[in-house]
């Protein structure tokens, strides 16, 4: 049987061999045994449906084991026997090209170069899943493969319900991952719903088919690392010290970032595995166990103002004390340990060995938890040392900040309700990015052909100069900074799976790019479709109070309407398929965030939706940041309707602090 009859196979007719995990590969850490006796009854049950009856009696005893041993049930022996990747969109079956790019998507997101925990379906973030299991995978593809372009397909929380009619601009895919009842959204509820398998949790870009790989994140660190130096004085990058952890959940962003912005970084990571991945990769430049070794090769470096990214393979915590013995100046530290997953496999405990900790996560859940917390404290301590000598220090909306006070940390300022460091976003990419409309527009060449990335840069840099040269002040370093960016990309290689690329674009130059890409593939200068996409982490799709959104001071930073009305807009507007999800980078019941893809294939119509679609898709979310009383985002949405009469937004009136000060 070849690639594409398996496909099309979905649920095989004949029950498949059993298949054993491969050890050589990053495997999800155990979860707690959360679920009662009755409760595993019913998640046999739920998993039994996908099967015809005569399957069940061999698989029930091996369904119970992978639930006893992993806390879930994955479904190993489902899995196909073909490599997973992302191919050329024609090397996939189906009537739909629009289906056949969502399929492509679904292949680079569970890639094993790409994917964290690729057996268990998590692309990254420790619990950032495509599918709850490999039937729910096996049947989506099927799906996709017979799906018309009057049909969508509807995937809740990784199980496809079903195709259903719908209409040529209708999106082909609709995605919800967690979408939990408010009072059921807490990090067990999570435990206890995942293993039944009745829901998910998508993260942003992993369960809505977006991930790019690393390059994502690293974009969005490089810039953020810019801004930072530019905060701290007008010096230069050159001799900065950048202190962080978490190569595994994060994708070993942060050291190809440093390398990128040009200092000095050390990114401490536990798991061995994930340094000398990212280390055969060449995203890190020099792996290192030794505490002591360490500091003095960081000494080394900063003296001689080397650009090199180091892995301390070993717990951060080590790191930050040790430098305030040593003395070692930190410019710009935070954290990149996936947080938003505290309790299985997010972040782990000092002084216990990666092992030990896997073992009591899984046997000793509340004593696990319990030296996470003291651990986090300790954490905390060893910063503010160094925040007292002049570290700044930023949140890197991981749930850092937010767990470390739930620990009892001293994070907090004396008001006891604010934390005494900023989100980055609040100091940096809200309103540097976010307010102005810029952020992670994305990208993925279809063909699989580098020729056809490396023209779809050129394109995007011609336009990005084109912009700067008649852009206001307020965003000239934006631009310039991201034509630095895509100009150094093809170097860089910044490619992992899928001929991917990611910059920061604002409205004008989200449509304009997709217009020139759109114009390029009519023309025949790009080969193949191109499939357009964000990061959740932007101006419009994400509501998020410690991230996203914690640059919002009107009081609605705990609302979700803008990632919901941005999700529905898009969907009529022209997405290919859209997405929504409870939960993303600072985790369960913290945050709604809402994507979409979109594909272009250089006809009328799809030029019709990218000009639709993208005005809404940004706008939405400054015209929200302007109601809340933005500066930066009042003078862009004012910008947007000057440049589309047909856009007419509520602008707030501001008031005099002093007319409500002397009435209290």
């Amino acid at each position: 049987m070849n690639f594409k009859d398996e496909i099309k196979l979905g649920i095989p007719n004949q029950l498949p061999q059993k298949k054993a995990r491969h050890e050589n590969l990053s495997h999800a850490p155990k979860r707690k045994q959360i679920l009662s006796s009755s409760e595993k009854k019913l998640a046999l049950k739920n998993a039994l449906r996908y099967f015809p009856e005569n399957f069940h009696e061999e698989l029930v005893p091996e369904f119970l084991e992978e639930l006893n041993l992993y806390g879930r049930i994955y479904m190993y022996r489902f899995m196909p026997d073909y490599e997973i990747f992302a191919r050329s969109i024609n090397e996939y079956p189906g009537n739909s090209l629009q289906a056949r790019s969502i399929m492509l998507m679904i292949h680079n997101n569970l890639d094993p170069k790409v994917a964290q925990h690729p057996q268990e379906l998590i692309t990254y973030g420790g619990n950032g899943a495509v599918f709850q299991n490999w039937a729910q995978y096996l049947l989506t593809m099927k799906y996709l493969s017979e799906m018309t372009d009057h049909q969508t397909l509807a995937i809740y929380s990784g199980h496809p319900m079903g195709l259903f009619p719908s209409s040529k601009d209708a999106p082909r895919v609709v995605v919800t991952n967690g979408m939990m009842i408010p009072n059921y959204s807490k990090q067990d509820d999570w435990e206890k719903f995942n293993a039944l398998g009745v829901t998910q949790f998508g993260q942003m870009t992993a369960g809505s088919y977006m991930y790019i790989g690393p390059q994502g994140i690293v974009h969005g660190t490089t810039i953020t690392v810019l801004n930072a130096c530019r905060k701290i004085d007008n010096n230069g990058v050159s001799g900065k010290l950048f202190v962080t952890a978490g190569l595994g959940g994060m994708s070993g962003a942060q050291p190809k970032a440093g390398n990128i912005a040009g200092v000095v970084s050390v990114t401490a990571e536990i798991n061995p595995a994930a340094s000398y991945k990212r280390h055969e990769q060449g995203w890190v430049d020099e792996i290192i166990s030794d505490i002591n070794l360490l500091s003095s090769r960081v000494k080394l470096a900063v003296k001689n103002k080397e650009v090199v990214s180091i892995a301390y393979d070993g717990n951060i915590v080590d790191v930050w004390e040790k430098f305030d013995e040593e003395n070692i100046y930190i410019d710009l530290g935070s954290d990149q340990t996936s947080l938003h997953n505290p309790w299985a496999g997010g972040y782990y405990p000092a002084d216990l060995s990666f092992e030990q900790s896997n073992e009591m996560m899984a046997k000793d859940p509340e004593l696990f938890k319990k030296k996470v917390q003291q651990t986090l404290i300790r954490h905390v301590n060893a910063i503010n040392k160094h925040t007292e000598k002049g570290t700044y220090f930023f949140d890197y909306g991981n749930a850092f900040l937010l767990e470390a006070s739930r620990a009892g940390a001293d994070v907090l300022k004396p008001s006891g309700t604010d934390f005494r460091y900023p989100s980055y976003v609040q100091d940096i990419m809200g309103p540097m990015c976010f307010d102005y409309g810029f952020g992670p527009f994305r990208w993925v060449c279809a063909s699989g052909d580098p020729e056809d990335l490396k023209k779809s840069d050129s394109i995007a840099c011609e336009v990005l100069e084109e912009l700067m040269a008649n852009s206001p002040d307020e965003i000239k370093q934006q631009m310039a900074d991201n034509i630095h960016w895509i100009k150094g990309a093809q170097e860089n290689k910044l490619v992992v799976g899928s001929q991917a690329r990611i910059l920061y674009a604002d409205s004008q130059g989200r449509i304009m790019i997709a217009s020139a890409f759109n114009k390029a593939i009519a023309d025949g200068e790009i080969s193949a479709p191109i499939i357009l996409g964000r990061d959740h982490h932007d101006v419009s799709g994400t509501d998020s109070p410690y991230r996203e959104t914690s640059n919002i001071y009107d009081g609605s930073a705990f609302t979700a309407d803008m990632a919901i009305q941005n999700v529905i807009g898009d969907s009529f507007r022209g997405a290919t398929w859209v997405s929504i999800h409870n939960g993303g980078g600072v985790g369960w019941g913290e945050v709604m965030n809402g994507g979409f893809g979109l594909t272009l294939d250089g006809t009328d119509a799809a030029e019709r939706k990218l000009k639709n679609m993208l005005f809404w898709d940004v706008n939405n979310g400054i015209s929200r940041r302007s109601w809340a009383r933005n500066k930066e985002a009042v003078f862009a949405i004012k910008k947007e309707m000057k440049r589309n009469p047909e856009l007419k937004v509520t602008l707030p009136n501001f008031v005099k602090d002093k007319l409500i000060d002397e009435l209290f």
